[in-house]
């Protein structure tokens, strides 16, 4: 399972790779004549990655992971080995490692593709990953929407275990190692990975103050804890196979390796592709690989990395610093699919979400529905978030609706900026970013949606109850 094989790969009709497409982690999905058995996964070299691991000092993965340059591809994009590193060299507590597998951010599709077609390749990343980090107990919190999905992990672990990779005494080399399913309940707060920690205690699923609740150091049980997404682990086995530096040299400086988009919306082939970092540009992923707008439209806007990311517009452009120093200047379409420049951009490349939007799309209707989200899924410990996510929700429904008034959007706005860096965890933002960003963006049209005569209107029972005294 070689992922710079040359050997040629039968992928069912329809589902064949983009030819600007670097199938690594999903080599093997919508492949022919593939099934998730072990003895298919073993067949083509499956926890051959495993054993080599088991042969090395846990120091020497955690330096191969941190030479790739590997960044976590859950969201925030963090290097991944270094987080391995901030386990307290003193420690004497149990360690545990946790696979984010609640994949709830809007726009993102990819982690489930992985788990229903591949779940050996998570399951080996994980295991490697373990030995790496010191866990001798592992999890994959898994979202309540994936029933299948969890099914398919609890047959793959059985197998593995029954296989001699999990268990005691792992392929004879002295390790112990137990992983278990969690299914969640559906909350999209559990995404947050001291939320999820709560949640798999047992408790609301409330995220913890950092400092001094990092999970690296104070996590499940206030034990040392390693939160990975799925995709991010599943990198693992793979940068052990070509070595770190090698992996490396896939993608761009500080934006290595592969990652998963995937794009929904307004083109005429949505789905997933996996590319190297920062080798596609947005034009190339809109018009090669998706094959463009709908016909006879035009792009207006574009969501480049999950929901919660911020948008933009499709006539913006960006001056954006190069390498040497230089200052460059990019339209939408000449943005590199990387983290940094998406994020000199203005927005962040997130979970890679990439959602497309063309001119029949009503931004007041969009920005609505992004608001109905998160104020449904705020968890409710902090007064600015629980308060201010469903306010937002209220205004929005007035403007998409048309019964706002001109200075509604302000108002809009004003919320948003009161809920952004005022919450314990980063749900503050994501439920915020779009707000202020549509605004900033789209203001013109937002406020064209309300009408002068509902200044003064009363939009509720109570207030019109509140007016007449009773």
């Amino acid at each position: 399972m070689n992922p710079t094989s040359t050997m040629a790969i039968n992928y069912k009709t329809g589902k064949q790779p983009h030819p600007k497409e670097h199938r690594m982690i999903f080599r093997n999905v919508d492949r022919e004549g593939w099934d998730t058995s072990i003895d298919c996964y073993l067949r083509e070299g499956g926890y051959d990655q495993l054993r080599k691991a088991l042969t090395m000092e846990p120091k020497a993965i955690t330096e191969e992971v941190k030479l790739s340059g590997l960044r976590g591809r859950g969201g925030a994009g963090f290097p991944t080995g270094v987080k391995w590193t901030f386990i307290p060299p003193n420690n004497t507590k149990p360690v545990y490692l946790i696979c984010n597998a609640d994949e709830s951010e809007p726009g993102t599709f990819k982690d489930r593709y992985i788990i229903h077609q591949d779940p050996h390749q998570l399951i080996e990343g994980m295991t490697i990953s373990c030995f790496a980090v010191g866990a001798h107990l592992a999890y994959i919190y898994i979202r309540e929407e994936f029933p299948e999905g969890a099914q398919i992990l609890e047959k793959a672990i059985a197998e593995a275990r029954a296989r001699g990779f999990l268990g005691k005494n792992i392929c004879g080399s002295g390790f112990d190692l137990e992983i278990y399913v969690h299914r969640g309940a559906g909350a999209y707060i559990c995404g947050e990975e001291t939320g999820l920690i709560e949640s798999l205690e047992g408790k609301r699923p409330y995220p913890r103050i950092k400092p001094p609740y990092f999970p690296a150091a104070l996590g499940l049980y206030l034990c040392p804890t390693i939160v990975n997404n799925v995709e991010s682990l599943c990198h693992v086995r793979h940068i052990l196979a070509m070595g770190g530096a090698e992996y490396a040299k896939l993608g761009t400086p500080r934006n290595t390796g592969t990652r998963i988009l995937c794009v929904s919306g307004d083109v005429v082939r949505p789905g997933y592709f996996e590319v190297q970092v920062g080798k596609v540009t947005m034009g190339e992923v809109i018009n090669d690989m998706c094959g463009g707008l709908r016909p006879g439209r035009k792009l207006k806007a574009i969501i480049p990395g999950g929901s919660s990311a911020k948008v933009l517009r499709a006539d913006e452009t960006f001056k954006v610093k190069q390498p040497d120093g230089s200052m460059k200047e990019l339209s939408v379409w000449d943005i590199p699919m990387d983290f940094d420049t998406i994020a000199a951009c203005g927005s962040m490349a997130g979970s890679g979400g990439v959602i497309i939007m063309d001119d029949s799309r009503s931004m007041a209707w969009v920005l609505n529905n992004l608001n109905a989200f998160y104020a449904h899924e705020s968890c409710g410990q902090c007064t600015p978030c629980r308060e201010g996510s469903l306010w937002m929700r209220k205004i929005s429904d007035r403007i998409a609706g048309g019964t706002a008034s001109p200075e509604d959007v302000s108002l809009l706005e004003s919320v948003a900026y009161q809920i952004d860096g005022k919450t314990i965890c980063a749900f503050g933002e994501a439920c915020s970013w779009p707000t202020e960003s549509f605004i900033a963006k789209f203001r013109d049209e937002l406020t064209a949606a309300t009408r002068p005569e509902n200044r003064g209107r009363l939009h509720t029972d109570e207030a019109r109850l509140a007016a007449v005294g009773l």
